[in-house]
């Protein structure tokens, strides 16, 4: 497949779960494992009836690895930040990252409550709603608005953060300029499904994004977890980094 046509796979998968939604009468819980919801499910369903058709594998969140040895694996979250799409908060998304051999050629993160469309080609940039994006530039942590994943024992020295529970759009946000970084504050919280689409369009904006233990974000591995790191700019990255490797995690029970 073309560059073109992968996006239009995504797109059209990106819908199919819009669809799903809106025709799901309960959000809640699906009392199949902690945390999923039945909008995963549904969501999960519609998604793979798309990617199966396309003749890609799939990593998906919800219901694991499908045909890896195809030249395309889709990485998929159908709805990350389900707990916000269960009560309503408007910031909830579908995250899709196009891999192939070299690693994410293609992705689309859309905000499944507002419409809004994240897109990126390996090589081509980055894309709000058809129009480039670029990060804020911002260079210092002190002036710096950072979204956070989890809750850090201390401030890490940031002028402003938000946690507002959907990492795959909080990560847009660098890319575009909305806030300057972005860290997880929990040790491997995260699978590729949450960051991967979103790390295409960082790269691609000109955002820094990495692990906080410099390990690969690249995975396949249902059961692997990374520690996401993103900013606007090397400075700030770089600050944000030693700032996170200093304080560490605090354990919530």
């Amino acid at each position: 497949m073309t560059d073109a046509e992968l996006l239009d796979v995504l797109s059209e998968t990106a819908s199919a779960i819009r669809d799903a939604l809106d025709r799901l009468g309960d959000w809640g819980l699906a009392g199949t494992r902690p945390g999923q919801y039945l909008s995963d499910l549904a969501a999960d369903e519609a998604a793979m009836a798309v990617l199966g058709r396309a003749g890609v594998g799939v990593l998906s969140e919800e219901s694991g690895l499908h045909e890896p040895e195809r030249e395309i694996v889709v990485v998929l979250d159908p709805v990350d930040g389900s707990t916000n799409a269960s009560r309503g908060f408007p910031w909830y998304a579908t995250s899709l990252c196009a891999l192939d051999a070299e690693g994410p050629r293609v992705a689309l993160v859309v905000n499944q409550a507002t419409g809004t469309r994240f897109e990126a080609v390996r090589g081509g940039g980055a894309r709000c709603d058809g129009r480039p994006i670029r990060p804020s530039g911002v260079t210092t942590l002190s002036h710096s608005l950072i979204g956070l994943s989890g809750h850090p024992e201390t401030s890490y020295g940031w002028r402003q953060y938000r946690a507002l529970g959907a990492s795959a759009l909080d990560l847009c946000c660098v890319a575009a300029g909305a806030m300057d970084g972005f860290v997880d504050c929990s040790d491997d919280a995260h699978g590729a499904w949450d960051y991967l689409g979103a790390t295409l369009v960082c790269r691609e904006a000109g955002a820094i994004i990495g692990d906080a233990f410099d390990r690969e974000l690249v995975l396949r591995g249902h059961a692997d977890r990374r520690t996401p790191v993103a900013a606007a700019t090397p400075e700030l990255f770089a600050e944000l980094l030693a700032a996170r490797r200093a304080h560490g995690v605090q354990e919530i029970g």
